[in-house]
Order: C-alpha cells, then structure tokens, then sequence
C-alpha cells in the first residue's frame, strides 16, 4: 500500500469521429495486426502508445502458452484481425523473442508536423524487425584529426599542470621543515643558561638604599 495519496489518471485513445468504446477497440485491434504484419507502423502517439501494451501482452502470452492454449489461441483470433498473421506470431515472432529479457516493442515520438492538424505522430516498431533503425548510428569521432589533436593537446596540458603542482610541493616542503626547526630550537632553550642569565642580571643591577630618617 502507498504511504502517499496518489490519483490515478490513465490515458485513454480519442477516437474521431466519435464511435464509442467499438471504435476505439477496432482502431486498437487494427494497429497491433499492423504491427505483426509490417513490423513498424507510425500511428499517433497516443493510438501507438495505447496499443503497444496490448502488442506486448499477447506476443508475452504466445511465447509462454504456445499455439496448443485455447485461452491465448482465442485471444489471438481476437486481436489479429487477419487470421494469416495467426502463424506468424507462433512461429516467427515467439521464437525471436524467446529468450529476450526486455521489452518486444520501441515507441519513438516524432516532431509536430507544422503546418498539419498538430497531433504528436509516434513510431511503433517490433525489435529484430529488417527495417533501416530509426535513431541514427553515432559515428566514431576519436580517429578523425582535429580529434586527435585537441586530444593531444588536452593531455599535454593536465601533464604540464601536474608537473608544476609537483614542482611547488617541493618547493613547499623544505620550506616548512626549515620553520618547524626554528620553532623547535625556540623552545628547546637550556634552563641552566636563563637562570643564570636572570641572576646574572639581578647581581649587575644595585638597588638603591633608603634610609629611615623618621627618627631624626
């Protein structure tokens, strides 16, 4: 149980025009048999964010029950709406995700299409699928020139800047060690040596008489 309050707010496909939970439902059965059929579809984002959870759940079910399980196989029957995908999701895609620990499924966003109707487009696609990858490949930049100079250079300096903080270390060092010898000789003084400096100064030093002419 939540130690915090928290509302609930699922998203729900908009379906236009206006047809009810039947419209939405087709709508939604539509697009998980597209996306066995082609392997990558581009619906709007909320339609493709909808539907992937029922994508996933039904190839999760392939792979765990097979094509022998009357429950999966009705299941199947209902959410492929064309009965030649039926195999292809036994046969093709419950063995290529077999062994997968992820998701089956990505869910890319696209920019706004401007000028258009300003809804948020999304890419549903199944992983392992032959199509070209959706995000670009980084390219290695490390072995082009400008590269490996500033690299250089950049390694160059910290080894300069490491050397000169070294260098004043040891600056520092015999520095310190030549004070803390002074002060150690400060107090190191003989005893001997101020006693008899104190009495050799009270000896030199003659104090004067005073006599007491109260009487006189």
């Amino acid at each position: 149980m939540l130690r915090f309050q928290h509302k609930m707010r699922p998203r729900k496909m908009k379906v236009y025009p206006t047809g009810g939970p039947e419209a939405r439902l087709k709508r939604l059965r539509q697009i998980v048999t597209g996306l066995i059929r082609y392997e990558r579809i581009e619906p709007t984002w909320a339609q493709a964010d909808e539907a992937r959870q029922y994508a996933e759940r039904l190839i999760y079910l392939a792979i765990k029950n097979g094509d022998k399980h009357k429950p999966t196989m009705e299941a199947a029957d209902y959410w492929i709406t064309e009965k030649d995908l039926i195999p292809k999701l036994f046969q093709v895609l419950a063995p290529r995700y077999q062994n997968s620990q992820s998701s089956y499924t990505n869910l890319y966003k696209q920019a706004v299409e401007y000028p258009g109707r300003g809804i948020p487009l999304g890419v549903l696609e199944l992983k392992g699928n032959p199509w070209p990858p959706v995000l670009p490949k980084q390219r290695d930049t490390r072995h082009i020139l400008s590269n490996v100079l500033l690299a250089a250079a950049k390694h160059d300096y910290y080894t300069h800047k490491q050397q000169l903080q070294h260098r004043h270390q040891e600056k520092q060092e015999p520095e310190s060690s030549s004070q803390q010898q002074l002060s150690a000789d400060d107090h190191n003084i003989p005893a001997s040596s101020s006693s008899s400096s104190s009495s050799s100064s009270s000896s030199s030093v003659d104090l004067p008489h005073f006599s007491n002419d109260r009487n006189r």
